[in-house]
């Protein structure tokens, strides 16, 4: 049978009793009371006890009726002040609180545009780097194949026939002819290291007191680089009317010697870069020469019996 104690008997074994642990302060918690909402300023306060023992304390896994009653309180001040806004607010359509919205002034376009100007601009900016660079490097390149020149040298001259007689040109005026038919040697030498050279030519003109008595072509080829190649050239000239320039011709003891000038051009293009960048040069080259009716003996020429320009 349980026996309550007064609050006298209370009061006068608390003192003989040995404190097991130092006294803690009392203190209170103040919760927000159910009439908050509406002006109300009362409020419900609750002295929180002092435990003796760790049995007591609320962090121990027993709970007591009291510390039951503290939470329950707390939460319940907490749950009954929101619930007294709810009344207040306004919902919507799916039942959710209505709220205001901050609204952004400006519009998100001006963004988007500033973002697509800058991106053009680097696009641009990269394209004109890329082709400045590549332009530098081609004026390089050019600059270092600039100096490779073809070298040209004229070998000898065969005249395998020459002949003079009599005939008219087309209108039938009548006046000596002359027929020549011989062939040409060249030396073309590639001094370039890295890029091979296209070479092509003028006609090759033999000349007689101005007129042209053959003609011939260098046929367009390819040369490799530091590569050195002879060419033939083959000159040919069937009855060409002199109109009275055989008179100036020498006599011989048993034919004639006819003095002529061998004239042309050597041209070369070396496609360094692809054809981007390309080198051109161009060599004009003169020879004197006197032709011997009897002789069959090739024409030798020398470094200097030719003009190089």
């Amino acid at each position: 049978m349980l026996h309550t104690k007064s609050e006298s008997d209370i009061t006068s074994l608390a003192p003989s009793s040995p404190s097991r642990s130092p006294k803690r302060p009392v203190y209170f918690v103040q919760s927000p009371s159910r009439d908050s909402h509406d002006g109300d300023k009362s409020s419900s306060m609750q002295a929180t006890p002092n435990f003796r023992s760790p049995m007591e304390s609320p962090s121990h896994p027993s709970f007591g009726r009291h510390s039951r009653n503290s939470s329950a309180s707390r939460f319940s001040g907490i749950f009954r002040s929101s619930s007294g806004r709810k009344g207040s607010r306004k919902r919507n359509d799916k039942g959710w609180p209505e709220c205001n919205v901050i609204v952004e002034e400006g519009k998100y376009d001006e963004y988007d545009d500033d973002k697509g100007f800058t991106r053009r601009f680097q696009a641009l900016m990269a394209l004109l780097s890329f082709v400045v660079l590549f332009s530098v490097f081609c004026l390089i390149i050019w600059g270092a194949g600039r100096p490779y020149k073809p070298q040209v040298s004229v070998k000898n001259l065969a005249v395998n026939n020459i002949y003079i007689g009599e005939g008219s040109d087309f209108t039938g005026v009548p006046t000596k002819m002359l027929t020549v038919n011989g062939s040409l040697r060249l030396s073309v030498y590639n001094p370039a290291t890295f890029f091979g050279i296209h070479v092509s030519s003028t006609p090759v003109n033999l000349i007689y007191s101005d007129i042209t008595i053959a003609s011939g072509q260098v046929k367009k080829y390819y040369q490799p680089r530091k590569s050195r190649r002879t060419v033939l050239v083959n000159l040919v000239a069937t009855k060409v009317p002199l109109y009275g320039a055989e008179s100036s011709l020498p006599p011989s003891n048993s034919g004639f010697q006819v003095p002529l000038t061998l004239e042309f051009e050597i041209r070369s293009r070396g496609d360094v870069v692809g054809k981007l960048v390309t080198t051109k040069h161009r060599k004009q080259i003169s020879c004197p020469l006197v032709i011997d009716s009897t002789s069959t003996k090739p024409i030798k020429f020398k470094k200097d019996s030719c003009t190089y320009i």
